[in-house]
């Protein structure tokens, strides 16, 4: 520990530090987002959301590549996937015919395989693993500027409208009576999950996304009841869960991305296994 200690401080290993940033200041959009996927159940639709995100990054890297776009990079084509797939995903629920199931597969599944053609035809060496299983080890300061922008949007629209989000989660129906158009923050609630996901698409990569948007909120929900507790308990947990994994990725020399999500399920495992226990405690 002490090594990993000497490092962060050291300035010849500045990517220690941005990595430390990066899952800091992502942890408050992860405490916000997840709680809501968590309590309206749509963990599978950020999984569809996270998979199309390689279609973006696949393409980004493209552009850069033939046409010179410097400025498309990976992290703003994923932004675009993200978005559109989130939109698509929220059409089909809200207005098509079409089964959200079969919509949810087609985009998981399209996404993942746009991405990797477009990836096999940019020549030179690109590495697909550091984006399927995340490498917060290589966050940039050009990238922690890009997180946190998208964390501050997330964060602001999660507090500005938590009432209207908070409503809509529970009960579609009241809210519409209320006056409240339930359909707008549904595609608020996918949007703000898709600027998660590219988010996390950094620190875990896309296949473990789902597992650091629901573990954190799936604990903190154990232990309160209210939805702003939920969020300040998994806010705390994500970032607890962002550090530890790093300093022991960097300590044991694992990968970054697999060891957060082994310490997150982990905790989640015992907190699960114990769960009698924090009921009787929180019953009193």
């Amino acid at each position: 520990m002490t090594d990993f200690f000497q490092a962060l401080v050291n300035p010849a290993i500045p990517f220690l530090r941005y990595a430390l940033l990066a899952g800091i200041l992502s942890s408050a959009s992860f405490g916000v987002i997840g709680t809501y996927v968590v309590v309206k159940r749509i963990t599978y639709i950020a999984g569809a959301i996270s998979h199309s995100v390689l279609g973006g990054i696949g393409f980004a890297l493209f552009c850069r590549y033939h046409y010179n776009w410097t400025w498309f990079h990976p992290l703003l084509g994923a932004f675009f996937a993200a978005v559109v797939s989130a939109l698509i995903i929220g059409s089909a629920r809200l207005y098509a015919r079409e089964r959200e199931d079969t919509v949810i597969g087609a985009i998981w599944a399209i996404g993942m395989a746009t991405g990797l053609l477009f990836i096999a035809r940019t020549p030179g060496y690109v590495e697909p693993m550091s984006y399927l299983f995340g490498n917060i080890l290589i966050v940039s300061r050009r990238d922690l500027f890009f997180i946190l922008v998208l964390d501050v949007i997330v964060v602001l629209a999660g507090i500005f409208f938590y009432h209207q989000l908070q409503a809509s989660s529970f009960d579609e129906d009241f809210t519409a009576i209320r006056g409240i158009d339930p359909r707008f923050y549904y595609y608020l609630l996918l949007i703000l999950t898709a600027m998660t996901v590219v988010l996390m698409t950094t620190i875990v990569g896309i296949v473990m996304v789902i597992a650091l948007i629901t573990l954190p909120a799936a604990i903190s929900s154990m232990f309160f009841n209210r939805i702003w507790q939920i969020m300040i308990g998994t806010t705390i947990l994500t970032m607890v869960f962002t550090i530890a994994g790093v300093s022991v990725s960097y300590i044991y020399d694992f990968p970054s991305g697999p060891t957060i999500i082994l310490l997150a399920g982990i905790v989640y495992l015992c907190a699960f296994i114990f769960k009698p226990l924090i009921t009787r405690y929180r019953t009193g």
